[in-house]
Protein backbone atom coordinates (compact mmCIF):
# COMPACT_ATOMS: atom_id res chain seq x y z
CA UNK A 1 0.00 0.00 0.00
CA UNK A 2 1.45 3.01 -1.15
CA UNK A 3 1.24 6.91 0.67
CA UNK A 4 0.47 9.95 -1.05
CA UNK A 5 1.37 12.27 1.80
CA UNK A 6 5.03 13.14 3.47
CA UNK A 7 5.28 10.81 6.55
CA UNK A 8 6.15 10.65 9.67
CA UNK A 9 9.74 9.04 11.10
CA UNK A 10 9.13 5.81 12.73
CA UNK A 11 12.25 5.94 14.85
CA UNK A 12 12.49 5.91 18.78
CA UNK A 13 14.25 9.00 20.27
CA UNK A 14 17.47 8.71 21.66
CA UNK A 15 20.04 10.99 23.48
CA UNK A 16 22.71 12.45 21.10
CA UNK A 17 26.37 12.55 22.88
CA UNK A 18 29.37 13.86 20.86
CA UNK A 19 32.28 14.71 23.64
CA UNK A 20 33.48 12.45 26.41
CA UNK A 21 36.20 13.20 28.85
CA UNK A 22 38.27 10.38 29.52
CA UNK A 23 36.82 10.52 32.83
CA UNK A 24 33.36 9.71 31.97
CA UNK A 25 34.89 6.76 29.67
CA UNK A 26 36.35 5.41 32.95
CA UNK A 27 33.19 5.82 34.90
CA UNK A 28 31.15 4.49 31.95
CA UNK A 29 33.62 1.00 31.69
CA UNK A 30 33.23 0.56 35.57
CA UNK A 31 29.49 1.09 35.30
CA UNK A 32 29.25 -1.76 32.23
CA UNK A 33 31.70 -3.65 34.38
CA UNK A 34 30.02 -3.77 37.62
CA UNK A 35 26.17 -3.98 36.09
CA UNK A 36 27.44 -6.89 33.89
CA UNK A 37 28.94 -9.30 36.89
CA UNK A 38 25.25 -8.06 38.55
CA UNK A 39 23.28 -9.78 36.01
CA UNK A 40 25.09 -12.49 35.42
CA UNK A 41 25.51 -13.28 39.18
CA UNK A 42 21.83 -13.10 39.36
CA UNK A 43 21.09 -15.37 36.77
CA UNK A 44 23.18 -18.18 38.73
CA UNK A 45 21.87 -17.45 41.96
CA UNK A 46 18.50 -18.48 42.99
CA UNK A 47 15.97 -17.68 45.56
CA UNK A 48 17.41 -14.66 47.24
CA UNK A 49 16.56 -11.91 44.40
CA UNK A 50 12.68 -10.78 44.00
CA UNK A 51 12.63 -11.77 40.77
CA UNK A 52 14.48 -15.33 40.84
CA UNK A 53 13.95 -17.04 37.82
CA UNK A 54 13.43 -20.92 39.27
CA UNK A 55 12.76 -24.03 37.55
CA UNK A 56 9.54 -24.73 36.00
CA UNK A 57 7.35 -27.02 37.96
CA UNK A 58 4.81 -28.76 36.35
CA UNK A 59 2.33 -28.48 39.71
CA UNK A 60 2.21 -24.57 39.06
CA UNK A 61 -0.96 -23.27 40.06
CA UNK A 62 -1.96 -19.60 40.38
CA UNK A 63 -2.18 -16.00 38.86
CA UNK A 64 -0.02 -16.63 35.75
CA UNK A 65 1.16 -12.95 35.80
CA UNK A 66 3.19 -13.91 39.19
CA UNK A 67 4.90 -16.78 36.89
CA UNK A 68 8.23 -16.98 36.89
CA UNK A 69 9.67 -18.97 34.16
CA UNK A 70 8.66 -19.44 30.32
CA UNK A 71 4.87 -19.56 29.87
CA UNK A 72 5.89 -21.89 27.16
CA UNK A 73 6.49 -24.87 29.75
CA UNK A 74 3.32 -24.94 30.67
CA UNK A 75 0.38 -26.81 28.46
CA UNK A 76 -2.80 -24.55 27.54
CA UNK A 77 -5.70 -26.00 26.49
CA UNK A 78 -8.21 -25.39 23.87
CA UNK A 79 -10.04 -21.78 23.63
CA UNK A 80 -13.39 -20.89 22.39
CA UNK A 81 -13.05 -16.78 23.13
CA UNK A 82 -11.81 -15.52 20.28
CA UNK A 83 -9.53 -12.15 19.82
CA UNK A 84 -9.35 -9.25 17.42
CA UNK A 85 -5.44 -7.87 17.32
CA UNK A 86 -3.78 -5.43 15.96
CA UNK A 87 0.35 -5.91 15.36
CA UNK A 88 3.11 -3.28 14.57
CA UNK A 89 5.78 -5.56 12.80
CA UNK A 90 9.63 -3.71 11.76
CA UNK A 91 9.04 -5.57 8.48
CA UNK A 92 7.55 -8.90 7.15
CA UNK A 93 9.40 -11.59 5.58
CA UNK A 94 10.10 -12.24 1.46
CA UNK A 95 12.03 -14.43 0.26
CA UNK A 96 15.20 -15.75 1.61
CA UNK A 97 16.85 -12.74 3.42
CA UNK A 98 14.94 -12.14 6.24
CA UNK A 99 16.50 -11.80 10.12
CA UNK A 100 14.74 -13.76 12.61
CA UNK A 101 12.40 -11.16 13.57
CA UNK A 102 10.77 -11.16 10.94
CA UNK A 103 10.27 -14.66 10.81
CA UNK A 104 9.25 -15.18 14.34
CA UNK A 105 6.78 -12.10 13.40
CA UNK A 106 5.45 -14.30 10.54
CA UNK A 107 5.64 -17.87 11.96
CA UNK A 108 3.79 -16.50 15.06
CA UNK A 109 0.78 -14.52 13.92
CA UNK A 110 0.15 -17.19 10.80
CA UNK A 111 -0.27 -19.65 14.07
CA UNK A 112 -2.72 -17.55 15.94
CA UNK A 113 -4.88 -16.75 12.93
CA UNK A 114 -4.81 -20.75 12.21
CA UNK A 115 -6.66 -20.57 15.80
CA UNK A 116 -8.90 -18.31 14.75
CA UNK A 117 -8.17 -15.33 15.90
CA UNK A 118 -8.65 -12.13 13.54
CA UNK A 119 -4.88 -10.69 12.93
CA UNK A 120 -4.03 -7.16 11.56
CA UNK A 121 -0.20 -6.85 11.03
CA UNK A 122 1.12 -3.17 10.10
CA UNK A 123 4.61 -3.45 8.71
CA UNK A 124 6.43 -3.19 5.47
CA UNK A 125 7.95 -5.67 3.66
CA UNK A 126 11.72 -6.80 3.96
CA UNK A 127 12.82 -6.78 0.66
CA UNK A 128 11.48 -2.77 0.46
CA UNK A 129 9.80 -3.46 -2.85
CA UNK A 130 6.20 -2.47 -3.69
CA UNK A 131 3.54 -5.50 -2.64
CA UNK A 132 0.25 -5.61 -2.66
CA UNK A 133 -0.99 -6.25 0.85
CA UNK A 134 -1.93 -10.09 1.90
CA UNK A 135 -5.56 -11.27 2.88
CA UNK A 136 -5.15 -14.92 3.93
CA UNK A 137 -7.86 -16.22 6.10
CA UNK A 138 -8.19 -14.48 9.51
CA UNK A 139 -4.16 -12.45 8.90
CA UNK A 140 -4.28 -8.98 7.36
CA UNK A 141 -1.14 -7.80 6.44
CA UNK A 142 -1.17 -3.66 5.63
CA UNK A 143 2.11 -2.63 4.03
CA UNK A 144 2.61 0.92 5.29
CA UNK A 145 5.91 2.20 3.83
CA UNK A 146 7.86 5.95 3.70
CA UNK A 147 9.58 6.80 1.23
CA UNK A 148 12.47 4.90 2.67
CA UNK A 149 10.67 2.03 3.06
CA UNK A 150 10.11 1.70 6.97
CA UNK A 151 7.13 1.91 8.08
CA UNK A 152 4.74 5.31 8.19
CA UNK A 153 3.56 5.69 11.14
CA UNK A 154 0.90 7.87 10.34
CA UNK A 155 -0.32 6.18 7.64
CA UNK A 156 -0.43 2.82 9.50
CA UNK A 157 -2.31 4.73 12.21
CA UNK A 158 -5.03 5.73 9.65
CA UNK A 159 -5.40 1.93 8.71
CA UNK A 160 -5.10 1.24 12.48
CA UNK A 161 -8.36 3.67 13.51
CA UNK A 162 -10.03 2.56 10.30
CA UNK A 163 -10.16 -0.87 11.30
CA UNK A 164 -10.61 0.00 15.08
CA UNK A 165 -13.64 2.20 14.38
CA UNK A 166 -15.33 -1.02 12.78
CA UNK A 167 -14.93 -2.99 16.12
CA UNK A 168 -12.22 -2.49 18.97
CA UNK A 169 -9.33 -4.46 18.88
CA UNK A 170 -8.86 -6.62 21.84
CA UNK A 171 -5.05 -5.88 22.00
CA UNK A 172 -2.40 -4.59 20.58
CA UNK A 173 0.75 -5.79 20.24
CA UNK A 174 4.47 -4.32 18.96
CA UNK A 175 7.37 -6.34 17.92
CA UNK A 176 10.24 -4.28 19.91
CA UNK A 177 9.73 -0.41 19.02
CA UNK A 178 8.00 -1.12 15.85
CA UNK A 179 5.03 1.15 17.60
CA UNK A 180 7.61 4.06 19.17
CA UNK A 181 6.67 4.65 22.49
CA UNK A 182 5.29 7.92 21.86
CA UNK A 183 2.67 6.67 20.18
CA UNK A 184 2.06 4.01 22.71
CA UNK A 185 0.94 6.38 25.07
CA UNK A 186 -1.95 7.34 22.82
CA UNK A 187 -3.08 3.19 22.79
CA UNK A 188 -5.16 1.98 25.83
CA UNK A 189 -3.90 -1.72 25.87
CA UNK A 190 -0.66 -2.73 24.56
CA UNK A 191 2.16 -4.69 24.91
CA UNK A 192 5.48 -5.37 23.75
CA UNK A 193 7.78 -7.93 22.85
CA UNK A 194 11.37 -6.90 23.20
CA UNK A 195 14.01 -8.56 20.54
CA UNK A 196 16.75 -6.91 22.02
CA UNK A 197 17.09 -4.34 24.82
CA UNK A 198 20.17 -1.40 25.16
CA UNK A 199 21.43 -3.32 28.16
CA UNK A 200 22.22 -6.12 26.20
CA UNK A 201 23.39 -4.05 23.18
CA UNK A 202 25.69 -2.16 25.48
CA UNK A 203 27.60 -5.96 25.53
CA UNK A 204 27.37 -6.38 22.06
CA UNK A 205 29.48 -2.76 21.55
CA UNK A 206 31.58 -3.77 24.72
CA UNK A 207 32.36 -7.74 23.08
CA UNK A 208 32.73 -5.53 19.65
CA UNK A 209 35.69 -3.41 21.12
CA UNK A 210 37.37 -6.10 22.87
CA UNK A 211 37.07 -8.68 20.11
CA UNK A 212 38.14 -6.44 16.79
CA UNK A 213 39.17 -2.63 17.88
CA UNK A 214 41.57 -3.45 20.47
CA UNK A 215 43.61 -5.56 17.80
CA UNK A 216 44.11 -2.72 15.67
CA UNK A 217 47.42 -0.69 14.78
CA UNK A 218 45.41 2.70 15.73
CA UNK A 219 42.08 1.41 17.45
CA UNK A 220 39.67 3.88 16.53
CA UNK A 221 37.60 6.28 18.90
CA UNK A 222 35.01 4.00 21.00
CA UNK A 223 32.37 6.70 20.13
CA UNK A 224 29.65 3.78 19.76
CA UNK A 225 30.49 2.52 23.55
CA UNK A 226 30.24 6.22 24.97
CA UNK A 227 26.75 6.26 23.48
CA UNK A 228 25.54 3.23 24.56
CA UNK A 229 24.84 4.50 28.37
CA UNK A 230 22.80 7.31 27.35
CA UNK A 231 20.64 5.58 24.99
CA UNK A 232 20.37 2.97 28.18
CA UNK A 233 18.88 5.54 30.29
CA UNK A 234 16.78 6.84 27.93
CA UNK A 235 15.52 3.72 27.33
CA UNK A 236 14.81 3.00 30.63
CA UNK A 237 12.71 6.22 30.88
CA UNK A 238 10.52 5.06 28.39
CA UNK A 239 9.81 1.96 28.56
CA UNK A 240 6.87 2.71 30.91
CA UNK A 241 5.25 3.96 27.86
CA UNK A 242 4.35 0.60 27.39
CA UNK A 243 1.63 -1.34 29.50
CA UNK A 244 3.15 -5.12 29.00
CA UNK A 245 6.98 -6.26 28.86
CA UNK A 246 7.34 -9.89 26.64
CA UNK A 247 10.97 -10.95 26.96
CA UNK A 248 12.27 -13.53 24.35
CA UNK A 249 14.34 -14.84 27.33
CA UNK A 250 14.60 -15.41 31.01
CA UNK A 251 17.53 -13.10 31.72
CA UNK A 252 16.05 -10.13 29.78
CA UNK A 253 13.25 -10.77 32.37
CA UNK A 254 15.66 -10.39 35.02
CA UNK A 255 17.14 -7.39 33.43
CA UNK A 256 13.96 -5.23 32.92
CA UNK A 257 12.50 -6.36 36.38
CA UNK A 258 16.53 -5.08 38.06
CA UNK A 259 17.65 -2.79 36.11
CA UNK A 260 14.97 -0.76 34.13
CA UNK A 261 12.52 -1.48 37.76
CA UNK A 262 9.31 -2.25 36.11
CA UNK A 263 6.95 -3.92 38.03
CA UNK A 264 7.34 -7.81 38.38
CA UNK A 265 3.44 -8.24 36.69
CA UNK A 266 4.27 -6.56 34.01
CA UNK A 267 7.00 -8.58 32.40
CA UNK A 268 6.49 -12.08 31.23
CA UNK A 269 8.93 -14.67 29.93
CA UNK A 270 7.54 -16.40 26.28
CA UNK A 271 10.55 -17.87 24.48
CA UNK A 272 10.02 -17.69 20.32
CA UNK A 273 9.35 -20.94 19.08
CA UNK A 274 9.95 -22.31 15.25
CA UNK A 275 7.82 -24.37 12.96
CA UNK A 276 7.97 -27.70 14.54
CA UNK A 277 6.84 -29.17 11.24
CA UNK A 278 9.16 -28.10 8.75
CA UNK A 279 12.54 -28.71 11.18
CA UNK A 280 12.69 -31.85 11.89
CA UNK A 281 15.07 -34.56 12.41
CA UNK A 282 15.44 -36.18 9.10
CA UNK A 283 19.59 -37.94 8.34
CA UNK A 284 18.09 -39.27 5.19
CA UNK A 285 17.67 -35.42 3.65
CA UNK A 286 21.21 -34.60 5.47
CA UNK A 287 22.67 -37.08 3.31
CA UNK A 288 21.18 -35.81 0.30
CA UNK A 289 22.66 -32.73 1.08
CA UNK A 290 25.91 -33.41 1.85
CA UNK A 291 26.17 -35.73 -1.54
CA UNK A 292 24.48 -32.45 -3.61
CA UNK A 293 26.82 -30.33 -2.36
CA UNK A 294 30.07 -32.67 -2.87
CA UNK A 295 30.80 -33.53 1.20
CA UNK A 296 33.43 -36.18 1.09
CA UNK A 297 32.48 -38.99 3.00
CA UNK A 298 35.32 -39.66 4.82
CA UNK A 299 35.27 -35.98 6.36
CA UNK A 300 35.36 -36.20 10.41
CA UNK A 301 33.08 -33.70 11.81
CA UNK A 302 30.80 -31.04 9.49
CA UNK A 303 30.41 -28.20 10.93
CA UNK A 304 27.55 -25.77 10.09
CA UNK A 305 26.80 -22.01 10.63
CA UNK A 306 23.71 -19.67 8.96
CA UNK A 307 22.51 -16.17 8.97
CA UNK A 308 23.57 -13.32 8.04
CA UNK A 309 27.80 -13.12 7.15
CA UNK A 310 28.41 -9.81 8.80
CA UNK A 311 30.59 -8.60 11.45
CA UNK A 312 28.78 -8.37 14.27
CA UNK A 313 27.45 -12.14 14.34
CA UNK A 314 30.77 -13.06 15.17
CA UNK A 315 31.70 -14.05 11.29
CA UNK A 316 35.41 -12.80 12.01
CA UNK A 317 35.88 -14.83 15.01
CA UNK A 318 34.87 -17.89 13.41
CA UNK A 319 36.80 -17.33 10.40
CA UNK A 320 40.04 -16.64 12.29
CA UNK A 321 38.94 -20.04 14.44
CA UNK A 322 38.19 -22.17 12.09
CA UNK A 323 41.53 -21.51 10.30
CA UNK A 324 43.59 -22.31 13.39
CA UNK A 325 41.48 -25.66 13.38
CA UNK A 326 41.95 -26.87 10.17
CA UNK A 327 45.91 -26.54 9.72
CA UNK A 328 45.73 -29.23 12.46
CA UNK A 329 42.16 -31.21 12.04
CA UNK A 330 42.45 -31.84 8.48
CA UNK A 331 38.88 -33.57 8.33
CA UNK A 332 37.06 -30.98 9.40
CA UNK A 333 34.30 -29.40 7.33
CA UNK A 334 32.32 -26.40 7.58
CA UNK A 335 29.35 -25.58 6.01
CA UNK A 336 28.32 -21.23 5.35
CA UNK A 337 24.78 -20.70 4.47
CA UNK A 338 23.99 -17.13 4.32
CA UNK A 339 24.76 -13.92 2.58
CA UNK A 340 26.88 -11.05 3.14
CA UNK A 341 30.66 -9.78 3.12
CA UNK A 342 32.23 -12.43 4.82
CA UNK A 343 31.31 -15.29 2.29
CA UNK A 344 33.74 -14.30 0.06
CA UNK A 345 36.65 -14.46 3.16
CA UNK A 346 35.42 -18.12 3.70
CA UNK A 347 35.87 -19.13 0.97
CA UNK A 348 39.38 -18.10 0.44
CA UNK A 349 39.89 -21.02 3.47
CA UNK A 350 40.27 -23.70 0.79
CA UNK A 351 38.56 -26.74 0.34
CA UNK A 352 37.16 -27.57 3.70
CA UNK A 353 34.93 -24.61 3.65
CA UNK A 354 31.59 -24.52 1.28
CA UNK A 355 29.48 -21.91 1.00
CA UNK A 356 26.26 -21.50 -0.26
CA UNK A 357 25.10 -18.79 -0.23
CA UNK A 358 21.10 -17.70 1.13
CA UNK A 359 19.11 -20.30 1.50
CA UNK A 360 15.49 -20.72 1.22
CA UNK A 361 13.66 -21.47 4.74
CA UNK A 362 12.76 -24.93 2.60
CA UNK A 363 16.35 -26.29 2.19
CA UNK A 364 17.05 -25.11 5.87
CA UNK A 365 15.93 -28.26 7.77
CA UNK A 366 18.24 -30.08 4.96
CA UNK A 367 20.85 -27.71 5.80
CA UNK A 368 20.80 -28.58 9.25
CA UNK A 369 20.56 -32.20 9.22
CA UNK A 370 23.81 -32.35 6.63
CA UNK A 371 25.78 -31.15 9.75
CA UNK A 372 27.04 -32.77 12.79
CA UNK A 373 27.27 -29.46 14.82
CA UNK A 374 25.84 -26.14 14.92
CA UNK A 375 27.85 -23.32 15.26
CA UNK A 376 26.93 -19.82 16.16
CA UNK A 377 29.78 -17.39 16.39
CA UNK A 378 27.61 -14.08 17.49
CA UNK A 379 28.56 -11.21 19.36
CA UNK A 380 25.28 -9.67 19.83
CA UNK A 381 23.71 -11.09 23.29
CA UNK A 382 20.25 -9.67 22.63
CA UNK A 383 17.56 -12.14 22.05
CA UNK A 384 17.59 -15.32 21.11
CA UNK A 385 18.85 -16.51 17.51
CA UNK A 386 16.21 -18.55 15.59
CA UNK A 387 18.59 -20.87 14.01
CA UNK A 388 19.69 -22.47 17.61
CA UNK A 389 16.07 -23.41 17.64
CA UNK A 390 16.07 -24.80 14.30
CA UNK A 391 19.32 -26.46 14.83
CA UNK A 392 18.06 -28.12 17.56
CA UNK A 393 14.65 -29.23 16.40
CA UNK A 394 16.51 -30.91 13.44
CA UNK A 395 18.65 -33.21 16.54
CA UNK A 396 21.84 -31.31 16.29
CA UNK A 397 23.56 -30.18 19.41
CA UNK A 398 25.07 -26.04 19.06
CA UNK A 399 28.02 -24.50 19.91
CA UNK A 400 27.93 -20.85 20.80
CA UNK A 401 29.05 -18.20 22.94
CA UNK A 402 28.07 -18.26 27.24
CA UNK A 403 25.83 -15.56 27.24
CA UNK A 404 23.51 -15.12 29.71
CA UNK A 405 20.36 -15.12 27.46
CA UNK A 406 21.35 -18.64 25.93
CA UNK A 407 23.03 -20.63 28.86
CA UNK A 408 19.90 -19.35 30.60
CA UNK A 409 16.88 -20.32 28.21
CA UNK A 410 18.76 -22.25 25.57
CA UNK A 411 21.84 -24.29 26.43
CA UNK A 412 21.40 -24.56 30.02
CA UNK A 413 23.00 -27.78 30.31
CA UNK A 414 26.67 -29.20 28.39
CA UNK A 415 24.47 -32.34 27.11
CA UNK A 416 22.72 -29.64 24.16
CA UNK A 417 26.15 -28.61 23.29
CA UNK A 418 29.19 -26.44 24.06
CA UNK A 419 29.69 -22.58 24.78
CA UNK A 420 32.75 -20.77 24.97
CA UNK A 421 33.55 -17.00 25.48
CA UNK A 422 33.62 -14.59 22.66
CA UNK A 423 37.29 -14.51 22.15
CA UNK A 424 39.62 -16.59 19.26
CA UNK A 425 41.04 -18.57 22.24
CA UNK A 426 38.11 -19.62 23.93
CA UNK A 427 36.34 -20.55 20.61
CA UNK A 428 39.30 -22.78 19.59
CA UNK A 429 39.39 -24.87 22.65
CA UNK A 430 35.52 -25.30 22.08
CA UNK A 431 35.53 -26.34 18.63
CA UNK A 432 39.01 -28.63 19.92
CA UNK A 433 36.38 -30.29 22.11
CA UNK A 434 33.68 -30.89 19.72
CA UNK A 435 36.27 -32.75 17.44
CA UNK A 436 37.64 -34.67 20.33
CA UNK A 437 34.08 -35.17 21.19
CA UNK A 438 33.27 -36.64 17.53
CA UNK A 439 30.09 -37.79 15.44
CA UNK A 440 28.72 -40.54 18.20
CA UNK A 441 28.83 -38.20 21.36
CA UNK A 442 27.54 -35.10 18.65
CA UNK A 443 24.67 -37.39 17.51
CA UNK A 444 23.64 -38.65 21.40
CA UNK A 445 23.94 -34.94 22.28
CA UNK A 446 21.50 -34.23 19.12
CA UNK A 447 19.29 -36.34 20.42
CA UNK A 448 18.75 -34.47 23.81
CA UNK A 449 18.42 -31.46 22.03
CA UNK A 450 15.69 -32.24 20.16
CA UNK A 451 13.48 -33.59 23.15
CA UNK A 452 14.14 -29.99 24.82
CA UNK A 453 13.48 -27.95 21.49
CA UNK A 454 9.83 -29.53 21.72
CA UNK A 455 9.22 -29.13 24.67
CA UNK A 456 10.38 -25.83 24.39
CA UNK A 457 10.85 -24.21 21.34
CA UNK A 458 7.64 -24.88 19.07
CA UNK A 459 5.54 -22.29 16.98
CA UNK A 460 2.54 -24.38 18.54
CA UNK A 461 3.69 -24.00 22.06
CA UNK A 462 4.69 -20.06 21.05
CA UNK A 463 1.36 -19.87 19.70
CA UNK A 464 -0.48 -21.12 22.88
CA UNK A 465 1.25 -18.91 25.49
CA UNK A 466 0.89 -15.90 23.51
CA UNK A 467 -2.59 -16.46 23.11
CA UNK A 468 -3.07 -17.54 26.71
CA UNK A 469 -0.98 -13.67 27.73
CA UNK A 470 -4.08 -11.81 25.46
CA UNK A 471 -6.89 -13.55 26.55
CA UNK A 472 -5.40 -13.29 30.34
CA UNK A 473 -5.08 -9.30 29.54
CA UNK A 474 -8.49 -8.80 28.26
CA UNK A 475 -10.13 -11.09 30.68
CA UNK A 476 -8.28 -11.96 34.10
CA UNK A 477 -10.49 -15.31 34.30
CA UNK A 478 -7.64 -16.45 32.31
CA UNK A 479 -5.22 -15.52 33.94
CA UNK A 480 -5.70 -18.69 36.32
CA UNK A 481 -3.44 -21.72 35.86
CA UNK A 482 -5.10 -24.23 35.80
CA UNK A 483 -8.35 -23.58 34.02
CA UNK A 484 -10.50 -26.99 33.47
CA UNK A 485 -9.94 -26.90 30.03
CA UNK A 486 -6.02 -26.96 30.62
CA UNK A 487 -4.10 -30.24 29.88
Amino acid sequence: MGSTSRHQNCRSSSSGCTCFSIRFSTILTITILFTSVYVFLSTVKRGSEPFSWTKTETGFNGDLRDAKFPWNSLCFGNNFEKLKLAVFSKTWPIGAAPGGMERHAATLYHALAAKGHEIHVFTVPSDRKPHLDIHEGNLHVYFAANDHGSVNCSLAFEIFNSINANGPFDYVHTESVSLPHWRAKMVPNVAVTWHGIWYEIMHSKLFEELAFNSQEKTPRPVGELHEAMPRLVDEIRFFPSYTQHICISKSAGKVLVNIYQLPQRNVHVILNGVDETKFVHDPESGARFRRKHGIPKNVSVVMGVAGRLVRDKGHPLLYEAFSKISRTHTGVYLLVAGSGPWGKRYAELGSNVKVLGALEPSKLSEFYNAIDVFVNPTLRPQGLDLTLMEAMHCGKPVLTPNYPSIVGTVVVNQSFGYTFSPNVESFVDALKSVIKDGPIVLQNKGIACRKHALSMFTASKMADAYERFFLCMKNPRFCQYPLPTDC
